[in-house]
């Protein structure tokens, strides 16, 4: 059959990505409990395309998916991306796995047991290098210390996420990276939670009140001292329950090159 996409293009317009997204499909993730974690994945996968092509095989995008089947650790990632790459013949392929992710957690008071859900992605991009970035976000709760200090009673508080970004040179657990941003913020959230458990979590805020930036810092504190991270970026954004706005902070860090560091929107 006629093959159209390899068709030769006098355009000579290279294209940096083209692929296909929003494909969703089961996964393996370790976990670092249970051993593995199934779950699923909103799949991205792209690779790099010569000037002088057409187009790309979509269909190959996805056998290279079911050929995997869905077992994700870094090495598999970068095999992934390296035959992905070989198979459509580019310079450069870009995966992204996008993944709910639930750990079993319990009520700080009764002992209750529930999952909390959060959201997990591995980026991975195989040219001349392999680039594998882990980006977990975690629900917490924020309650603001002006606030605190200047009311008679009470302080506004509200849900916010802790966006957490590394680059590793050895196995970061999920578990860890959410447990680092946890304990930095005003309070956990949880799923199930009884009166004795709400009064503990509505009390442990109250005392323990932070800015974005608090959270922002001290998470980087912790992310300095581990060395398995070679790079991180944090994102700290709270849903302000007073304000008709977000408060956010950001910071990203190379560990292993120049110091930097830059606010973005």
């Amino acid at each position: 059959m006629r093959d159209v996409q390899s068709e030769r293009d006098g355009r000579r317009i290279s294209i940096d990505r083209v692929g296909v997204s929003n494909v969703s499909y089961p996964v393996v993730v370790l976990d670092q409990k249970e051993n593995i974690q199934h779950t699923v994945a909103a799949v991205s996968m792209s690779v790099s395309l010569p000037h002088e092509y057409r187009g790309t095989h979509m269909s190959r995008f996805i056998e290279v998916l079911h050929e995997f089947q869905g077992r994700l650790t870094i090495s598999s990632m970068e095999h992934i991306a390296e035959h992905l790459r070989k198979v459509l013949d580019a310079e450069c392929a870009e995966i992204v796995f996008s993944f709910p992710y639930f750990i079993a957690r319990n009520a700080p008071v009764t002992g209750m047991s529930s999952f909390t859900r959060y959201d997990v992605s591995f980026l991975a991009t195989k040219g001349d290098q392999f680039d594998l970035v882990t980006v977990v976000t975690v629900p917490v709760q924020t309650l603001c210390p002006c606030s605190r200090e200047i009311s008679e009673a009470g302080a506004h508080n509200q849900r916010a996420s802790v966006e957490i970004s590394v680059r590793m040179k050895g196995l970061v657990w999920i578990e860890e990276l959410v447990e680092i941003a946890e304990k930095n913020a005003s309070a956990p959230v949880y799923t199930l939670l009884k009166r004795e458990d709400e009064k503990f979590v509505t009390e442990q805020a109250y005392n323990n009140p932070r800015f974005v930036e608090d959270v922002l810092r001290d998470v980087a504190v912790d992310l300095e001292a581990e060395d398995r991270v070679v790079w991180y970026r944090i994102r700290v954004v709270s849903n302000e329950s007073i304000h008709n706005h977000d408060a956010f902070a950001s910071l990203e860090r190379d560990k292993e090159g120049s110091e930097k560091e830059r606010v973005r929107g």
